[in-house]
């Protein structure tokens, strides 16, 4: 615990704690969204609008509260507070949301690509946008370090 005070604090002084830490639960998002859809499509037999869609909302759901607690620090307490936070949160994630999918369309539909190499596409491209909104709309007020 003590080397993950120090590499926090040495983080936090280069001011690059906050996208290293989101970089790092993006990946975990990632892994989350990829798996699920990996599930979804592969052992299920879903298709891949089904799959991508259910792989959405499990990582969305994931995304949040790690962002909320872990990456910006949302001062938000109380009910009100962080439903309006939800509620920003997933504005910006059904945008991404339309990104992702017209992305997997273009490769998969379009282009005939393979759907994981899609799925892995369309993520860096997710977790970049949502990275952005986040900062700018989402958790703005954030006490972040």
């Amino acid at each position: 615990m003590r080397f993950y005070r120090q590499f926090r604090a040495y983080l936090v002084r280069r001011k690059v704690w906050e996208v290293t830490a989101y970089l790092f639960f993006g990946i975990l998002t990632t892994l989350v969204n990829v798996l699920i859809f990996s599930v979804a499509f592969r052992l299920l037999e879903l298709p891949w609008p089904t799959s991508n869609s259910l792989s959405w909302l499990v990582s969305v759901i994931f995304a949040f509260f790690t962002n909320k607690l872990w990456v910006f620090h949302s001062g938000a307490s109380g009910t009100r507070s962080t439903l309006w936070t939800l509620l920003k949160f997933m504005l910006v994630r059904i945008l991404s949301y339309g990104l992702d999918m017209l992305t997997m369309w273009l490769i998969i539909d379009a282009m005939h690509g393979n759907e994981l190499i899609a799925k892995l596409i369309t993520q860096v491209l997710v977790v970049a946008v949502n990275y952005i909104f986040s900062k700018l709309f989402v958790f703005a007020d954030s006490n972040s370090g």
